[in-house]
C-alpha cells in the first residue's frame, strides 16, 4: 500500500510503501515538530480523513515537553489527532484493519484478531454503520 509520508521515516517498517506525491491509499506521519503538533494543520492529513483513508502517526516521531503547562498542551493536540481518526502506533507488530480490509472481512464474516488496529471508517463498516 502506498502511504504519503510526512516528516521522517519511521525507525521500523510499519508496511507501506512511502511515497512523495499522489496517489496513495493512505497517509503515515513518522514525525512532527512540536510547532507542528501544537498548531497541526497539514493538509494532506486533512483531506485523507476526509475521504476515509487511514492516516498512521509514528508514535516515537512525536515531540516530549518536560514543561508541565506545555507538556498538558501536547496531550490535548494528540487528543484531538486521535478524535479525527488519526491512528497511533509505536510501530510494534499490531496489524492496521483499512476500511477496504474491514470490507473483505466483513463479506467473509469475520472479525479482525487480537490487538488488530482499526481505522475509524473500518470500525464503522465491521459494526455495520457503512
Amino acid at each position: 500500500m502506498n502511504a504519503l509520508l510526512i516528516g521522517a521515516e519511521p525507525a521500523c517498517h510499519l508496511g507501506y510503501t512511502y511515497v512523495q506525491k499522489p496517489p496513495y491509499e493512505g497517509v503515515v506521519i513518522g514525525s512532527l515538530t512540536l510547532g507542528e503538533l501544537l498548531c497541526f494543520r497539514e493538509d494532506a492529513v486533512l483531506e485523507a480523513l476526509a475521504e476515509g483513508k487511514p492516516v498512521v502517526l509514528y508514535t516515537p516521531g512525536l515531540p516530549q515537553a518536560k514543561n508541565r503547562s506545555l507538556s498538558a498542551s501536547v496531550a490535548s493536540s494528540k487528543r484531538q489527532l486521535k478524535n479525527w481518526g488519526v491512528v497511533f502506533t509505536d510501530g510494534s507488530p499490531k496489524r492496521l484493519i483499512t476500511a477496504k480490509e474491514a470490507q473483505r472481512l466483513r463479506e467473509l464474516g469475520q472479525m479482525p484478531g487480537h490487538g488488530a488496529m482499526l481505522t475509524p471508517l473500518a470500525r464503522e463498516i465491521l459494526e455495520g454503520k457503512s
